[in-house]
């Protein structure tokens, strides 16, 4: 039986999970055997793990009885999410896929896109994707920083969550959330890589955004943490009404998003599941990962930059009053989806070939 491993960040954000999720299903389609799927944090840096990475250790033990290794989805390219040393790397002998890797600029305090200080160094970029027998970025963004750092070889594969509409069933449990529900789905703040003053305005928005859709008669709104470092900030709006709701587990997660009336979202990975299910949501980001990837995805009209939106929540309450228009703007960006979807069908049947191929070779 082939053995593949899936090395990926983890750490406490439930995004990573819905990507992992995702990942698994496309890998699974381009084997028509069974594998045995062995996944690894990217980093120990949030685990209690002895192995990590693409680290000496993990390579050894790959070449031992690997027959392939898939590296993402998620933002590899930077926060430190990867333990990887080069010279064992260049030992690695099954073949490497990168997939659905992300790196973005953020605002910096002149509100212009600025890099990132914790952004993986081009020469350990350049290694990977040398390295790598395909490599597929998540979004538009990336795609132009590798090319620019000397990654020629890396191609636009866009996020598997997307397509989680066709993997999860409509019938996923979805605890005590019902079809009159409105989630906001947030991030702590301070964990908003943006300006001071753009941290201080969120809480502000979000009160205003809650007083809003009271007025709508939207009486059952709830706050979605996907980190538990998300739940202090929740906390702070249960006096106006809004409960939190911390879900850890996937499939909870994902039946809360398909069922909820209306999604209103600073979350990457509650909006894409979203729009794979179909459901109406309004959506706010806050760096170039979120603009990049929702452009990459055909969506970039009806998302709202915050840091660059003055008055957010009149924003969103404008998307509100033509909610209709995102159904226009999701059936305008189904070619985009079509290619999206073929090119990560098409990087793991080459995947799959070249991982038989070793196999074949060494066993």
């Amino acid at each position: 039986m082939l053995t593949i491993f899936n090395i990926r960040p983890k750490g406490l954000n439930i995004g990573n999970d819905v990507i992992a999720r995702a990942t698994r299903h496309f890998l699974e389609q381009a084997f028509s055997e069974e594998i045995n799927l062995i996944t690894l944090p990217a980093t120990a840096a949030f685990e209690a793990h002895t192995i990590a990475g693409l680290t000496a250790r993990t390579i050894y033990e790959i070449n031992q009885y690997g027959h392939g290794v898939v590296l993402g989805g998620g933002n590899i390219y930077e926060n430190n999410n990867l333990d990887i040393n080069l010279n064992a790397l260049a030992a690695l002998s099954p073949p490497l896929m990168l997939f659905s890797l992300s790196h973005g600029r953020i605002y910096g305090r002149m509100q212009t896109m600025t890099r990132r200080t914790d952004e993986m160094p081009p020469a350990v970029i350049r290694a990977l994707n040398e390295k790598a027998l395909i490599s597929l970025t998540r979004d538009k963004a990336t795609r132009d920083h590798l090319h620019a750092v000397g990654a020629t070889n890396a191609e636009i594969g866009g996020c598997p969550t997307l397509f989680l509409d066709e993997m999860v069933a409509a019938t996923t449990t979805a605890l005590t959330v019902g079809p009159e529900t409105v989630l906001i789905s947030v991030r702590n703040p301070s964990l908003m890589n943006v300006p001071p003053a753009k941290q201080a305005q969120v809480y502000s928005d979000i009160s205003e955004m809650i007083a809003f859709l009271r007025g709508q008669g939207h009486a059952d709104i709830r706050i979605l943490c996907h980190d538990y470092r998300d739940i202090a900030f929740a906390t702070s709006f249960q006096a106006q009404g809004a409960g939190y709701i911390y879900a850890e587990e996937i499939e909870q997660y994902l039946g809360i998003l398909r069922i909820a009336r209306l999604l209103v979202t600073y979350r990457l990975h509650s909006a894409l599941p979203r729009l794979s299910f179909g459901r109406p949501q309004i959506i706010l980001s806050y760096d170039e990962r979120g603009l990049s990837a929702l452009e990459t995805v055909g969506m970039a009209g009806w998302n709202i930059d915050m840091v660059q939106e003055a008055r957010p929540a009149e924003a969103v309450a404008d998307r509100y009053a033509r909610l209709g228009d995102l159904d226009v703007e999701r059936q305008a960006a189904q070619p985009q989806w079509t290619h999206l979807k073929g090119a990560m069908t098409r990087g793991f049947a080459d995947f799959a070939a070249a991982v038989r191929a070793f196999q074949a070779g060494n066993g």
